[in-house]
């Protein structure tokens, strides 16, 4: 299990999270959302170590994170940043290899360089592994990027389960790439991972979640199925939106009610 617990970060005087736990178990998909400004993210930073909270504390299979080993840890948990910079010229495929880095001592093998193959074409990218990265668009290079943390965490630890944690890794990949890489985390979760992503698609997060949590004001104010949190009295409390919402297959489908007009204040003509 991937805990935190009673997690709290402020900058300044304004609180950022505010009390905040949250479990992640190997098995399942929890999708994050919220507004902007909720707390998404720095939840996400603050379980991957990479803030220093104010209050609470984050464990993985019952450990602090500063107990784990670097490398250790690097093979059980990885992360998908909402924002990855690389200049360098590197290509896709070398890219790719740097989440080897945790398995390698000294130079990559042969059994390092298949998985990246392997990684790069489960998300589809293996056509541009020799191309320069910076030369790829933004979805490409996020494809790349999901392809170096899939390589990270390729192989199952035997002692413990795995964990990916996505920074809405949907946000510059065109439909049929955004069904892909959460059908990819489906699968993950079925092999024994625990995946915590964060989206702005409500209807995304309700086809492929197991759980979803919605955050507002530093807390997470709702947690469970996608039918019993996508309420439109919840929605409308979390995103102050009217929404209706259908059925579809069994999930909620999210439809919003604009009635044809901007909702921008003091703009009140029709599209």
């Amino acid at each position: 299990m991937f805990e935190a617990k009673n997690i709290s970060f402020a900058v300044g005087a304004k609180k950022i999270l505010d009390g905040v736990s949250l479990e992640i178990k190997t098995g399942e998909i929890i999708a994050l959302l919220g507004a902007n400004g909720a707390g998404k993210s720095t939840l996400l930073k603050a379980m991957c170590g990479d803030i220093e909270t104010s209050g609470g504390e984050i464990r993985l299979e019952g450990r602090f994170l500063s107990e784990w080993d670097y490398h250790e840890l690097a093979r059980r948990r990885a992360v998908l940043s909402q924002h990855s910079t690389l200049n360098f010229p590197f290509t896709a495929q070398e890219v790719a290899l740097l989440g080897r880095n945790p398995h390698i001592r000294g130079r990559e093998s042969m059994k390092d360089l298949k998985i990246v193959e392997e990684a790069l074409k489960l998300v589809e990218a293996e056509h541009f592994a020799g191309q320069s990265f910076p030369t790829l668009s933004g979805g490409e290079q996020q494809r790349v990027h999901l392809a170096r943390i899939l390589a990270q965490i390729w192989e199952e630890p035997k002692d413990s389960g795995r964990y990916l944690l996505l920074d809405e890794p949907t946000a510059s990949l065109d439909l049929a790439h955004q069904h892909l890489t959460l059908q990819i985390a489906r699968r993950l979760s079925r092999e024994n991972t625990g995946v915590l992503v964060v989206l702005h698609d409500l209807n995304l997060a309700a086809n492929y979640a197991d759980r979803i949590c919605l955050m507002k004001g530093g807390k997470i104010s709702h947690d469970g199925t996608p039918l019993e949190v996508l309420t439109t009295a919840n929605i409308k409390t979390v995103f102050n939106f009217d929404v209706s919402i259908l059925e579809h297959a069994g999930l909620p489908l999210i439809v919003p009610e604009t009635d044809g007009k901007f909702r921008a204040a003091g703009f009140s003509g029709q599209i």
